[in-house]
């Protein structure tokens, strides 16, 4: 596996914003019953999937990531320990479905320390280029809600005007989610058009990881 390092230069940079501007929210909390193993611990490209995820959210410009753990937490826990960036927190309710781990993520932020909120899945590999794309179409946007989309389909992360918290708090399994709020707000949603097939992955089978695994070993 690849040591996970950091630029510490840009760690110090980042250090001396008065605020947070951006906030993302991983979700690492499921059991992966479908894939068989827990997805979190997967190999993806020289480091765990867990660890890449992370990755990808700090050098792709996120300020602050909200780690969402449930099942063998000790486990996980274990590859964030060293990553002051990182704050990880427990959702003992995760059984009952993701909602409830987007809200334990949700109910960590501070509306005034953040602009907006990225949620992304720890099964949905993504680049440090796409997320740094994504943030700065957002950014510079009026938008509520920023969604990446290839061949005019939607993908994933989402990203989350921070006016939008309450809303997002009040989400429920039973009435899809975040899919709500999005619903809610098609007036002020923009989708940022990417030529790359991987704003679609989520990796939920074993069939589904080797598919996705074996294009970057071609």
């Amino acid at each position: 596996m690849k040591e996970f390092k950091i630029n510490q230069n840009e760690l110090s940079q980042r250090r001396q914003k008065p605020v947070a501007q951006s906030t993302a929210i991983l979700l690492a909390a499921g059991e992966s019953k479908r894939m068989g193993k827990l997805k979190a611990l997967l190999p993806w490209q020289g480091r765990t999937m867990l660890e890449h995820q992370v990755n990808s959210l700090f050098e792709g410009g996120l300020d602050k990531i909200i780690v969402v753990l449930g099942h063998r937490k000790e486990k996980l826990l274990l590859l964030l320990k060293d990553h002051e960036y990182v704050s990880p927190i427990y959702n003992p309710n995760y059984l009952s479905g993701k909602t409830s781990s987007i809200k334990c993520g949700l109910a960590q932020i501070h509306a005034t320390d953040t602009d907006y909120v990225m949620l992304l899945n720890v099964d949905q590999p993504r680049s440090s280029h796409l997320i740094r794309t994504l943030a700065q179409s957002h950014e510079s946007s009026k938008s509520l809600i920023t969604i990446p989309s290839f061949n005019g389909k939607g993908g994933h992360p989402i990203v989350f005007d921070i006016s939008l918290l309450p809303d997002l708090l009040k989400i429920e399994e039973s009435t899809q989610g975040i899919k709500s709020v999005v619903t809610q707000n098609q007036d002020s949603l923009q989708k940022m058009d990417v030529c790359h097939e991987e704003v679609l992955w989520d990796l939920n089978t074993p069939e589904e990881y080797q598919k996705i695994s074996a294009k970057f070993k071609a």
